[in-house]
């Protein structure tokens, strides 16, 4: 077991070398035969996100998509997808194996998901060193955050009382720090599993069904969580990643508990792999052709005056790596000892997976709302209720329907998480 917090010399903290501006700046799109010809002219390129909307990781999905196209040659239209499930690996396993491999289709899904393979997980159809890494948005930091009402007032605290945390999946990064918590320093911590995404996760905290959660990257707290954040409603109680953030100075650090350089790996492993926030992967096998344009798109494209600024606005922090960069941290990461691994496995062993209980609720609908639909209970109280498209499954008299198919006037049952959150059944008369 890894010691709990002690001082730590600060030659065991690695820096991530931030990418120099002169390094994006380059590779000209005009660069290559193909590239001079518009190879993307009249063609749909798709982004797909691997998480659902609303957090992190699609607003980051969206805000790139924006500015990309004008970088590529062709100027082409550029969509995006959401295809959540398992926390990222439906999305990793399609961009690897059925994605088109000329250009026109790539993604955003959580280093946790691309590491999967290494970590002996389940479901895994890739091998990480060959899908065709364009680069990093954010060096992202992660962190473990309660609510105020928790009663969990510091890390601390995680040693001497049972505390509830909410996760995705078992594969997700909700997941798997909380686990590797009570191996490596046994804290005591019950991942609840099965909400939909970090969304989900801060639903469910906020109705006190949890206390807190993993997976809160300082990003998604600057920007789509950024009340609840800044309110105090939501609190860090301690920082993960590759290295310290100066922006959560006095919030102890996971590498604050090594005592050797071989611990120090296992924890790379397990939270500094993170640093990889916002990676964007297309399918292995491009050429070098359609490569270079993807690269030099991404390049352009994060040191954007125009992206900048939305991204500012949206606070959206941008820190990023090229292509040939995520490689390497790739390789590094890769490259640790089978000891390493072992103890990584073992640590996050999934052990039994405890899933939620979803509510019940019966009523008619009495509004449609943008996103889902307003039902009145037999006592005449009011539930706000999110239907989505992929992941709700709607039922009308027994037969599939659509989500748009549901009307006022309807009774209906329902199988949710909970007040203004998804309803994953729905039956209706």
């Amino acid at each position: 077991m890894i010691a709990r917090p002690i001082s730590i010399d600060a030659a065991v903290l690695r820096r991530a070398a931030a990418l120099p501006l002169a390094a994006l700046l380059m590779g000209p799109i005009a660069g290559t035969a193909v590239a001079a010809d518009g190879y993307f002219s009249n063609k749909t390129v798709t982004f797909y996100v691997g998480n659902p909307p609303g957090g992190g990781y699609d607003a980051y999905t969206r805000t790139l998509a924006r500015y990309l196209p004008k970088y590529l040659p062709g100027e082409p239209t550029v969509v995006v997808k959401n295809v959540p499930g398992a926390a990222g690996l439906v999305l990793a396993n399609q961009i690897y194996n059925t994605a088109p491999k000329d250009g026109t289709a790539f993604g955003m899904f959580a280093s946790s998901v691309a590491f999967a393979g290494k970590f002996n997980t389940k479901g895994v159809k890739f091998d990480i060193t060959k899908f065709t890494w364009i680069g990093n948005v954010d060096q992202t930091t992660g962190t473990c955050a309660v609510w105020n009402t928790s009663g969990i007032k510091s890390f601390e605290d995680l040693y001497t009382r049972e505390t509830l945390f909410g996760a995705s999946g078992a594969n997700s990064v909700n997941s798997e720090h909380a686990r590797g918590f009570n191996a490596l320093l046994g804290t005591r911590i019950k991942v609840i599993h099965g909400y939909a995404g970090s969304t989900g996760v801060l639903y469910a905290v906020k109705r006190g069904e949890l206390q807190g959660a993993c997976g809160f990257a300082l990003s998604s707290l600057k920007s789509v969580r950024r009340d609840d954040w800044k309110s105090g409603r939501l609190k860090v109680i301690i920082q993960l990643g590759y290295k310290k953030n100066p922006e959560l100075a006095g919030i102890p650090h996971i590498y604050d508990m090594v005592r050797s350089d071989e611990e120090k790996k296992v924890l790379d492993l397990i939270y500094g792999r993170h640093v990889l926030g916002r990676p964007v992967a297309a399918p292995p096998g491009l050429s070098k052709d359609v490569t270079a344009m993807l690269r030099t798109a991404f390049n352009r494209t994060v040191v954007d005056k125009e992206f900048l600024a939305l991204a500012a606005r949206l606070h959206l922090p941008v820190d990023p790596w090229d292509g040939a960069e995520v490689e390497k941290i790739v390789a590094q990461f890769v490259g640790y000892p089978p000891s390493v691994y072992q103890r990584a496995i073992k640590a996050m062993a999934k052990g039994k997976i405890v899933k939620v209980a979803l509510k019940q609720l019966s009523g008619t609908i009495s509004k449609i709302t943008k996103k889902g639909v307003q039902v009145t209970d037999g006592a005449g109280k009011v539930h706000n209720v999110r239907i989505s498209g992929r992941r709700s499954k709607v039922t009308i008299a027994g037969a599939e329907a659509k989500s748009k198919a549901l009307k006022v006037g309807m009774a209906c049952s329902m199988d949710y998480f909970g007040d203004d959150d998804l309803a994953p059944k729905v039956a209706c008369k």
